[in-house]
């Protein structure tokens, strides 16, 4: 089956499931399957714009100075997305959910009937990120060349220092 049918299908039980979580311009994200409430949108916008809070509440990720962090995991937003990805508005703090999930290639389905955002699972590794902070164990020659291993210095810090010339 598609990821396209599996959304559409995903959406059409969750709207069954799931009470009008539409009244008053409030809307429902799942993210990891669990499905949270949060309030209405702060502006009319195709994308899905949340205030940190509800950010955190809805997918346990914060906005931190090194970029959106949940546990050792975290994504650094790049410089030429910040403006699509943060803004403010009052004293508060809005963050683009929608394109976060584009920016992880995530995939994203919205009802706007039921106005509900089910967001599916990150493809980590296969986009160019990863889901742990574990460094692949490597060997490579010293100066001299003698061969270590990453993994010789387990428990010790380690500096890594590359360079590429392209």
């Amino acid at each position: 089956m598609s990821t396209r049918i599996v959304f559409t299908l995903a959406l059409l039980w969750l709207a069954a499931a799931v009470p009008c979580m539409a009244e008053n311009g409030a809307r429902t994200i799942i993210y990891d399957g669990v499905a949270t409430k949060v309030g209405a949108a702060p502006a009319e916008s195709a994308d899905l714009w949340i205030t940190t809070d509800e950010l955190t509440r809805a997918t346990k990720f914060e906005v931190k100075p090194q970029g959106v962090c949940r546990d050792e995991l975290c994504f650094p937003i790049p410089k030429e997305r910040k403006a699509a990805m943060l803004k403010q508005q009052g004293g508060t703090t809005l963050f683009n959910l929608s394109e976060f999930a584009r920016m992880l290639r995530q995939p994203v389905a919205y009802d706007q009937t039921h106005a509900v955002w089910f967001f599916g699972a990150r493809q980590a590794a296969q986009n160019g990120f990863v889901d742990t902070l574990e460094a692949p164990n490597f060997t490579l020659p010293d100066m001299n060349g003698k061969m270590h291993s990453l993994s010789d210095f387990r428990g010790k810090k380690v500096l890594l220092v590359t360079w590429a010339s392209w």
